[in-house]
């Protein structure tokens, strides 16, 4: 019994952490441009993983300007990594996605609580997205320009009035 015991546990460590090398990573983004009707700007980065290795369906985690996220596995060597950001807070540009196997992610977070700098650990690989802005709308609302409109009629129209009555 004590031998079968043995035997599991090392074929789950055998198995069970298998990290990748070499790295081989395809990556597609999204980013909410529209922002007239919302609060919060969504990103999504969506990537695939081959490892030479062929090391697949591995945990992986992601840091974003020192917050982090996990990556979460939607089909074979295919994960996705999303956040929200306020809008006043998402400024346009490329943002820099590390991600970390189980143990770059420990000593990241290490990193993080003595409180050093995230870029001292190394990500197993980055990803890039680029967001172009957020549209907040025109700088003049329709409103605003049907009422100043409106008013200029009225007033051209009450002065030719008046010149009339004269």
């Amino acid at each position: 019994m004590y031998k079968i015991l043995v035997l599991i546990a090392l074929y789950g460590v055998a198995y069970g952490s298998a990290t990748c090398t070499n790295p081989e990573v395809t990556a597609t983004s999204y980013t909410t441009k529209d922002g007239t009707v919302i609060t919060n700007v969504a990103f999504v980065a969506e990537f695939t993983l081959k490892c030479s290795n062929g090391a697949s369906d591995l945990p992986l985690y992601a840091e974003i300007n020192g917050k982090t996220f996990p990556a979460v596995q939607f089909d074979k060597d295919h994960y996705q990594v999303s956040w929200v950001d306020e809008i006043s807070k998402a400024r346009s540009g490329t943002y820099t996605i590390s991600l970390y196997d189980e143990e770059g992610y420990a000593l990241l977070r290490k990193a993080l609580r003595n409180a050093e700098a995230p870029s001292k650990v190394s990500p197993l690989f980055k990803v890039e997205l680029f967001h172009p802005g957020t549209y907040q709308g025109p700088w003049l609302n329709s409103e605003f320009l049907a009422v100043t409109l409106s008013v200029s009629v009225w007033y051209l129209a009450f002065s030719a009035k008046s010149k009339l009555l004269l």
